[in-house]
């Protein structure tokens, strides 16, 4: 009797060890970018994974480099507002809680996005012309952005002198 209570006592203590390092919050932060890329996979276990691209400056190069932040979503309501930011092209503002220890059930990453916040009006949409020179609002557009080719001007014959010598 008094092993059976020393082994329950043991498991209550496993996992509750469990429970603290995969519950409890290591840290939390924001993140902005685009996310580029965002599905629900795995084998047995189905979750939200996702890149976001942090873009960046490179001190070394002096040149833009891009950063990549991977995260996992276990929120369906979080999981969809990602998923219409990423068909508008907004930047979004990813708030994420870092675990201590990660479980398959839970996500590939260590950071679970717990809110999003949408950073700036949608993209514009593809053939939108209001990113060429000389854009006027309220004109039709051209469904084709190419350059008008100039006709040429007609040549002229030279004139014949009417002078009688």
């Amino acid at each position: 009797m008094r092993g059976i209570l020393y082994f329950l006592l043991f498991l209550l203590v496993v996992f509750g060890v469990l429970y603290a390092l995969t519950g409890w919050s290591y840290s939390d932060g924001e993140r902005a970018g685009t996310v580029s890329k965002f599905s629900r996979r795995g084998f047995l276990f189905k979750t939200y994974e996702g890149v976001l691209n942090v873009g960046g400056f490179s001190g070394e190069t002096g040149s833009l480099t891009p950063q990549y932040f991977d995260f996992s979503v276990d929120d369906d309501a979080v999981a969809a507002q990602i998923t219409q930011a990423v068909k508008s092209g907004q930047r979004v503002t990813l708030h994420y809680e870092e675990k201590i220890l990660k479980f398959p059930w839970n996500g590939e990453t260590k950071y679970y996005i717990t809110g999003v916040e949408i950073v700036g009006p949608a993209a514009r949409p593809y053939g939108d012309g209001s990113a060429y020179p000389g854009y006027q609002p309220g004109q039709p557009q051209s469904q084709t952005a190419q350059p008008q080719m100039q006709q040429p001007a007609p040549v002229q014959q030279p004139a014949t002198a009417d002078s009688t010598l």
